[in-house]
């Protein structure tokens, strides 16, 4: 694959970070179908989706009519590190199990999914709110620390990126224990 359509791919899951950002969490999914769907190189794609992050959490700000302007900031930590990193890394955990059950094990029906995802979200969201004001995605931590300065901190890191990565391949994990692939099937030869 060339340089060049790689960056384009890249710029096109950075759009489509920014817009998960901006409008609705249950986008998030389809960020990670594309980035799938692309295959897009590993530095490129993280960069592309902090960029988008930071690009929607400015774009909100600018958007959000004054007198609401005082809601926003994005997760913030409201206990202690440790405890945070812990909430942080176990709604990371449940958010990311429930998407992989919804998404592979879950009903056909588009709207049901949609809608089993976004209560699922929500009350994630509503849950870690007293704690961490919940992100569940580095990349969505970062935008908004980024917009309010506070991205360069340790406890952005180990609450916000390091925890959620490690909650997210434990659900991965967790996953394929409980649902483990179908084995392969022998070929048989046609005589």
């Amino acid at each position: 694959m060339a340089m060049g359509t790689a960056v384009r791919e890249a710029a096109a899951d950075g759009v489509v970070t920014f817009l998960w950002v901006l409008c609705v969490s249950t986008l998030g999914a389809s960020t990670a179908a594309v980035t799938t769907y692309l295959s897009l190189h590993e530095g490129i794609h993280y960069a592309l989706l902090a960029a988008g992050a930071v690009g929607g959490a400015l774009a909100i700000s600018e958007l959000m009519p004054e007198q609401y302007k005082h809601m926003l900031g994005g997760p913030s930590l409201k206990v202690d590190p440790h405890t945070g990193a812990v909430a942080e890394g176990v709604l990371t955990f449940v958010i990311t199990f429930a998407v992989l059950c919804i998404i592979v094990k879950g009903p056909r029906n588009p709207i049901v999914k949609t809608a089993m995802l976004s209560v699922s979200t929500v009350s994630l969201v509503l849950t870690g709110a007293a704690y961490t004001g919940p992100s569940m995605n580095p990349a969505n931590a970062f935008g908004w620390a980024y917009v309010n300065n506070l991205h360069n901190t340790w406890e952005q890191l180990y609450v916000y990126w390091i925890c959620p990565f490690i909650g997210a391949i434990l659900a991965a994990w967790t996953f394929r224990a409980v649902f483990p692939p179908p084995a392969p099937k022998p070929k048989t030869k046609k005589a």
